[in-house]
């Protein structure tokens, strides 16, 4: 009873705070985001049936999770127990490839391979969609994660509505083709966030109900340009969807500025691209100061030659696929 899997973190392309239910994480809305690789969380898990749930071990990193960490753990956990009828402890080791807990969305990879691996080592039968509610439990992003590439995460107020779908795309009348030929030139701004608390103060904003009120027309936006294969089109939604929840955020009853210096400035050099050079760019943040830089695959080379010279650490990442199984030779213990 023991199962290893790895999922890919999102970027969110329109993104979602605030909770209809918090408890089963259940959306406002839905959102669309898309995977990214090569970084990954890999989780190794094993039921433990001669133990008691009260025994459950996680660890992440190398690291015991307790608080409230454990806790979110525990809730997807104790779902697939339901699910399979299982009254049996469980061991949970994970490793992440990337920084976490720094605006990259290690949540979103951590517990889409979490559910597959929970799901696999259960002996449960269940398609990605049906998967992606058990992660769902855990971070309503990692929903999507585990569907991969382009997915979308409907809301609703039960499983069968409030699950992600992998979206469809198509290739531009330019030759762009949204799967293949993006890059995502990450800027590494590690400045410490939680989610769970941006949820909390978006939702308390008076800017709340506006946001609201224009989600759903760009949502539609969104899926009618990614299957154009419109590069420009999707971004600058993705861009200026990070802009308007960022306000949203910030104007919550704590005031919460997580934007740094260098986030500004990665935001400066991404516009002098686009306007001084006709570099086609567009930044996107999720919740926290690291910035993703979104350009074609061709201009990839320039474009983190500007963002290094910010003076932050960058990659070059693509488009991920879903969450998968792995072989048992890939197993962390």
């Amino acid at each position: 009873m023991k199962a290893t899997a790895t999922a890919h973190p999102i970027q969110g392309l329109v993104k979602y705070h605030g909770m209809r239910d918090a408890e089963r994480r259940l959306p406002y809305h839905d959102s669309i985001s898309l995977c990214t690789a090569p970084s990954r969380t890999t989780t190794t898990v094993e039921w433990e049936p001669d133990a008691s749930p009260t025994d459950d071990e996680y660890r992440i990193d190398g690291e015991v999770v307790d608080g409230r960490g454990a806790e979110r753990i525990e809730l997807v956990a104790d779902h697939v127990r339901e699910l399979a009828d299982l009254d049996a402890a469980v061991r949970v080791e994970s490793e992440n490839s990337f920084p976490s807990n720094v605006g990259f969305g290690s949540s979103s990879s951590g517990f889409a391979a979490l559910a597959m691996s929970l799901v696999e080592a259960a002996g449960l039968d269940m398609t990605r969609p049906e998967v992606s509610t058990v992660a769902r439990r855990g971070s309503s992003s990692a929903a999507r994660a585990v569907t991969g590439a382009y997915s979308v995460l409907y809301a609703g107020m039960n499983d069968e509505d409030c699950r992600a779908e992998r979206l469809d795309v198509g290739v531009g009348p330019d030759g762009f083709d949204p799967e293949e030929d993006l890059r995502v030139v990450t800027a590494l701004v590690p400045s410490y966030k939680e989610t769970e608390e941006a949820h909390r103060e978006a939702e308390a904003s008076h800017m709340f109900d506006a946001r609201m009120a224009h989600v759903h027309e760009q949502l539609q936006q969104m899926r009618d340009r990614l299957r154009a294969g419109e590069f420009s089109g999707v971004f600058e939604i993705a861009e200026h969807d990070s802009l308007s929840l960022t306000a949203t955020t910030m104007t919550g009853p704590a005031g919460w500025v997580y934007w740094q210096p260098e986030t500004i400035a990665v935001f400066n050099a991404v516009r002098e691209l686009r306007e001084e050079e006709g570099v086609p760019v567009y930044f996107s943040t999720d919740t926290g100061a690291s910035v993703y830089v979104n350009t074609p695959a061709e201009h990839a080379e320039r474009v983190e030659e500007r963002i290094a010279e910010v003076g932050v650490e960058t990659d070059i990442w693509e488009v991920g696929g879903p969450a998968r199984v792995l072989e048992e030779s890939k197993a962390l213990f």
